[in-house]
C-alpha cells in the first residue's frame, strides 16, 4: 500500500505475549539464590565482591522487567486501540449502508 500502512494486529499482539512470557520466565529465578555467602564462596573478600555484583546485577534485572511490562503494556493498548478503531470503522460503515439501504436519503442514481 502506497499511500498508507498496515498493521499486523497478530504481531503485536504476538510481541506482547512473548515480552510477558519472558519477564514471567526471569521471574522463576532470582539473581539472589546464587550462593554468595563467605562460606559458600571459601573466601570473605570474593564472597563480598560477588555479593555487590549479584546487587548491581538484580537491579538491573528488575529494571529491564519494570520496562518490559512498559513495552507489553504499549503493545497491548497499541492492539486494543487499532482493534476499536477498526470496530468504530466498520459500524460506521455499517450504520451509513443501512441508512442508504432503508431510503433514508434521495437516491444519487435518480435525476
Amino acid at each position: 500500500m502506497a499511500d498508507g500502512f498496515e498493521v499486523d494486529l497478530g504481531a503485536l499482539k504476538d510481541a506482547a505475549t512473548g515480552v510477558d512470557d519472558t519477564l514471567a520466565q526471569v521471574g522463576q529465578q532470582s539473581v539472589t539464590d546464587i550462593p554468595h555467602d563467605a562460606g559458600k564462596i571459601g573466601h570473605g573478600h570474593l564472597a563480598d565482591v560477588l555479593s555487590d555484583f549479584l546487587s548491581r546485577w538484580k537491579r538491573g534485572v528488575d529494571n529491564l522487567a519494570k520496562d518490559g511490562k512498559e513495552v507489553v503494556d504499549r503493545l497491548t493498548a497499541s492492539n486494543n486501540a487499532y482493534v476499536k478503531a477498526d470496530q468504530d470503522a466498520q459500524q460506521h460503515i455499517v450504520t451509513a449502508a443501512n441508512g442508504d439501504i432503508q431510503g433514508s436519503g434521495p437516491d444519487p442514481g435518480v435525476q
